[in-house]
């Protein structure tokens, strides 16, 4: 008498259903467009330099309405990618904490677009060399730092179902990736070039990583 002899396992992750895959557009488009319209004025408004002023302070002055659009339409474009991550990640590894701290993320940009960064460094046009915080500016701060350490979670977490869907390089990047936007925030107080390339990696990784996931396992 003979037996047949079966050995368990686990079924893929399928790709993301169509409602899903429309709610991870959001955490697809936020970051490149952020990006995109944060240089675009940088370029443009006349006295701005990228190696002395952050993007957020593009929020000042008469054109400022417009970089704060770009953080409100930003940290809405996050929340429903927020929600198209839980949707997406199902029962994998981070589909509790994922989604959360995306979220976290997503309302830091509306509290830099309620709180505007202090001016300094020489913009908008007339003001002084030196920044000293104010209020509004501290708070500023706090959010952006709630914010991106909200979304270095997020990574660090969304790398167990990267991994578990066999991705397995999308996860190792995704473990490193917040290494290189904290250092980035580190020697800010070098130059804040390397304050804006940490924020731009960690919101074009968001976008890589949320495109990926829309997608089936590893073939």
């Amino acid at each position: 008498m003979t037996h047949t002899l079966t050995t368990p396992h686990t079924t893929p992750a399928a790709p993301a259903r169509p409602a899903a895959l429309r709610a991870l557009a959001g955490g697809m488009v936020a970051g490149p467009l952020f990006m995109a319209a944060g240089l675009a004025q940088g370029f443009g408004r006349e006295g701005f330099d990228f190696t002395q002023n952050a993007i957020s302070q593009l929020a000042l002055g008469e054109a400022g309405w417009i970089q704060t659009v770009n953080f409100v339409l930003t940290g809405t474009l996050l929340i429903v990618g927020a929600a198209g991550l839980r949707r997406a990640l199902g029962g994998d590894p981070g589909s509790a904490w994922g989604p959360v701290l995306l979220g976290v993320f997503g309302a830091s940009f509306w509290a830099a677009a309620v709180f505007p960064a202090d001016a300094g460094a020489g913009f908008p046009a007339g003001a002084p060399d030196t920044t000293e915080l104010s209020a509004h500016g501290t708070a500023h701060m706090a959010a952006g730092m709630v914010g991106y350490l909200a979304l270095c979670g997020a990574l660090l977490v969304v790398a167990r179902s990267l991994a578990a869907r066999g991705h397995r390089g999308w996860a190792i990047a995704s473990r490193f990736v917040p290494v290189a936007i904290l250092a980035g925030f580190a020697t800010s107080a070098v130059t804040v070039l390397a304050f804006t390339a940490g924020a731009g990696l960690g919101l074009l990784w968001l976008a890589a990583v949320t495109a990926r996931l829309a997608t089936g396992p590893s073939n």
